[in-house]
């Protein structure tokens, strides 16, 4: 098979797979829509994880913190008579900031200790959400957060708002491809496979640390400013360390560093524990358990299975044109 023809061929599957979101869920019921919103949202805030960890090498376990960010900014705006949109902005430029400035401890500590800072950022953050009545209502929660009119159409419906959702998720993921291939995503990579050998190449490691978090924090708010209108409800409960840890466990699960490996990882965390729910009490235990077994054979996740096949699927073929050409160049020695 030609190089032109699998090229092609990814085209027309990565096609039908967008046919697919944007019709098929056009059957489903209040609660199917719910779901795929919420695994389009937190895809949103995977991929932001994914830039900072996956691509640049930095832990953290503060990208729930930044969801609930975004989440709170989002229903304290809207709820006031505010846009989404200028509370999406606003939730950007917060999130970025507060991402920029978390990211100086990175400079000077990494590995596990960098995750111990970004924990006490992410406690910290859930006590701010809790105990701040006056701006968050505490434990009681915001309620009756409005959805967007967008172009003169209402999103009250699970439909529409599942739509703004997907088409939120469109656009993260195109400015993500391109940073990825822009010399920032190769600087990135080369901040993660060795910051002395970047540094000695003439990289800025210290302002690329610091864009790794800022830039991955933000699309963290992104999320959290769609979460909000989702379920219409937040209170300090879902943005919690367990957030950044599934957040984590996505990553992870479907490939750091991957393109598609939030993609992946998101669909395991939001959608696997709903099909296995015909097991009752004991779908939690197969999910703990399915993932357990993931990891241990494949480290690299779900892509790094693919990746591992193709690559020696590659190998095997080089050798194979090696041992072909051989004889030849014998002979013609």
């Amino acid at each position: 098979m030609s190089a032109a023809t699998k090229k092609y061929l990814r085209i027309a599957f990565g096609l039908a797979v967008i046919a697919a979101l944007i019709f098929v869920p056009m059957n489903f019921n209040r609660y199917g829509l719910f779901i795929l919103s919420q695994w389009a949202v937190m895809t949103i805030a995977a991929m932001g994880l994914n830039l900072t960890l996956g691509y640049a090498g930095q832990v953290s376990l503060a990208q729930g913190a930044f969801v609930g960010i975004g989440a709170y900014t989002a229903a304290i705006m809207t709820t006031q008579g505010l846009p989404l949109i200028g509370a999406l902005g606003v939730s950007i430029v917060l999130c970025f900031a507060i991402g920029w400035l978390l990211g100086y401890p990175a400079l000077r500590v990494q590995h596990h200790y960098l995750a111990f800072v970004t924990l006490a950022f992410s406690t910290l953050a859930f006590l701010v959400f809790r105990n701040e009545d006056w701006l968050t209502k505490g434990i009681y929660g915001i309620s009756n957060i409005p959805r967007p009119h967008l172009f003169g159409f209402a999103t009250n419906k699970p439909l529409p708002f599942y739509y703004v959702c997907l088409g939120s998720l469109g656009i993260v993921s195109l400015a993500v491809w391109w940073l990825i291939r822009s010399p920032w995503g190769r600087a990135f990579v080369a901040l993660r496979e060795n910051p002395i050998r970047a540094l000695s190449l003439g990289i800025d490691t210290r302002r690329y640390t610091l864009m790794a978090f800022a830039i991955g924090s933000a699309l963290g708010g992104v999320a959290g400013t769609l979460y909000a209108p989702l379920t219409q409800y937040i209170d300090p409960v879902p943005f919690n360390l367990s957030l950044s840890l599934d957040l984590l466990m996505m990553v992870i699960v479907g490939g750091s560093g991957f393109y598609f490996g939030p993609f992946l990882g998101a669909m395991i965390a939001v959608l696997l524990p709903e099909w296995l729910r015909f097991t009752q009490g004991y779908y939690l235990m197969l999910y703990a358990l399915a993932v357990i077994l993931l990891l241990i054979y494949s480290p690299t996740g779900i892509l790094g299975i693919l990746d591992r096949y193709l690559t020696e699927r590659r190998t095997k073929a080089a050798s194979a044109l090696r041992e072909v050409a051989k004889p030849k160049l014998e002979t013609a020695a």
